[in-house]
């Protein structure tokens, strides 16, 4: 990668609706939403922040933010 060229720290944001609100367990895997890949986390929790805010009405509901770029370079360590 060139020096020059920004650093991306991949993000995917994905939800559906849960089993229970005590686990992460998706209620139907078809039907989750893929929301879309980021190239940072600023962009990924706006996109986030919109479709949370977007289904507040149903508590089921959840969306995530997954740091896709930890999973493609486990040793890398966190920006701080």
């Amino acid at each position: 990668m060139p020096d020059n060229a920004p650093q991306q720290l991949l993000h995917l944001v994905i939800g559906g609706e849960l089993v229970d609100l005590e686990h992460n367990t998706f209620k139907n895997l078809d039907e989750v939403d893929i929301v879309g890949l980021y190239p940072n986390y600023a962009s990924a929790h706006a996109a986030w922040r919109a479709k949370a805010q977007s289904t507040v009405d149903n508590a089921q509901m959840r969306y995530f933010i997954v740091h896709l770029h930890r999973l493609l370079d486990p040793n890398q360590e966190p920006a701080r």
